[in-house]
């Protein structure tokens, strides 16, 4: 109870002989009643404590034997709580379960759960896992459920509203995007939305083919005077397909994560972060030491009991690293600390037991190197190729012919 001391005294010995009789010694069962004790002075009513202990106990057992339902429940109740879609889907795949991309001939407006083989795809995820081991219920075994793949929601597609989702979701499977456009009744501007987050892939392959097949879906027919006319006029034309780091900050910018290779683990080779350390090469620093770190900024918080500190979680290819920044130093590197998206710190590792920290020293906005990600060569810009000697397009240059189409001037 709140400023209320004292109370737990008469259980201290209770607690002590129970340890030690079961072989613990008393210097470490006398240290786990101060802790106790401690707790005692302010922690929740017996009920409350009783509620969160359950809820604890459920998720624990959920997340050990069927982690792909685990995940999918959570990010079926975001917004919740205090981690992203994009968090919960990298600790998903630490956890081996396999994330499956967003995809109108299979996603609806929440995630699902699949057991099915996808495309030709084995429904076991990067790395392997074993279907569950046998339980035993009432003396007969029982198999447990085998592994099961997490398919990401129409939900993330950003700009795409539930009412499309659904009714894409209920007209599916789709034979191409004139099907899906007619049958799930989409307009020009939710058929971009679905391209630009890649949900096309399964109809139009990659991003750039999705964008030209898609264009001026929804025109009237005098346009096109013939179905026929106007699916051969948009897919005689096979464009060059994205690059990685165009798929990255695509995804980034449309879906909000990525299921790709993580922004650090093409960047690992600059200059800038040559130094750095890794998520999981900080946990195996020792306290005191100097260490420099980069990451996705994932999380900020300032607490007002925190008289003026920052805490920052650091996102990168292998884990998070947490961040501490005193008042001092947020003074002098505020933008950075509290503007960037990709962060460098430098500073001194703080470690309790398992607990490790970042104090930081300085900070380094390198929010301009996820830019660089998603710049083309001039080959990238220059390389389209005609499918028969009667494509319509005859040169690279295709920007202007899709803006046509979509201000319905193209003839």
């Amino acid at each position: 109870a709140w400023k209320r001391r004292g109370g737990l005294e008469p259980f201290e010995q209770k607690l002590v002989d129970g340890m030690l009789a079961r072989g613990h010694d008393r210097d470490f069962a006398e240290r786990v009643f101060a802790q106790i004790k401690g707790f005692g002075e302010y922690g929740f009513p017996e009920s409350h404590a009783a509620s969160f202990a359950l809820l604890v106990y459920v998720s624990a057992w959920l997340k050990r034997h069927h982690p792909a339902a685990f995940y999918c429940g959570i990010l079926n109740s975001l917004p919740m709580g205090f981690y992203s879609p994009a968090q919960l889907l990298r600790d998903a795949d630490a956890h081996d379960v396999e994330c499956r991309p967003a995809d109108v001939q299979a996603s609806g407006w929440d995630y699902r759960l699949e057991r099915d083989r996808w495309r030709g795809r084995p429904a076991i995820p990067r790395g392997g896992i074993a279907p569950q081991e046998r339980a035993v219920e009432d003396g007969r075994e029982a198999e447990a459920d085998a592994a099961v793949a997490l398919r990401l929601g129409l939900r993330q597609v950003k700009g795409l509203g539930e009412e499309a989702a659904r009714r894409i979701e209920s007209a599916q499977p789709f034979r191409d995007i004139d099907d899906l456009s007619a049958r799930a009744a989409l307009d020009d501007r939710e058929i971009t939305f679905l391209a630009r987050a890649g949900a096309l892939a399964s109809l139009s392959g990659h991003r750039h083919q999705a964008h030209w097949d898609a264009a001026g879906v929804d025109r009237p027919a005098a346009i096109w005077r013939a179905t026929a006319t106007r699916r051969r006029y948009r897919t005689d034309v096979a464009l060059a397909a994205p690059s990685v780091g165009q798929d990255l900050a695509a995804d980034y910018r449309y879906l909000g994560l990525t299921l790709g290779p993580h922004p650090l683990a093409l960047l690992r080779g600059e200059p800038e972060f040559a130094r750095c350390r890794t998520a999981e090469a900080l946990q195996r620093c020792r306290n005191e030491q100097f260490a420099q770190v980069a990451g996705l900024v994932t999380c900020r918080q300032r607490p007002g009991s925190a008289t003026g500190v920052v805490f920052l979680t650091l996102e990168d290819e292998t884990g998070n690293s947490n961040i501490v920044v005193w008042n001092r130093v947020l003074t002098r590197f505020r933008a950075a600390l509290l503007q960037s998206r990709l962060l460098l710190v430098k500073g001194v590792v703080q470690r309790e037991g398992l607990v490790v920290h970042v104090v930081a020293g300085e900070a380094r906005d390198l929010s301009h190197k996820l830019a660089a990600l998603t710049a083309e060569s001039a080959n990238d810009r220059n390389r389209v190729c005609e499918a028969n000697s009667n494509a319509p397009v005859g040169r690279a240059d295709t920007v202007p012919i899709m803006r046509a189409f979509r201000s319905r001037n193209f003839h």
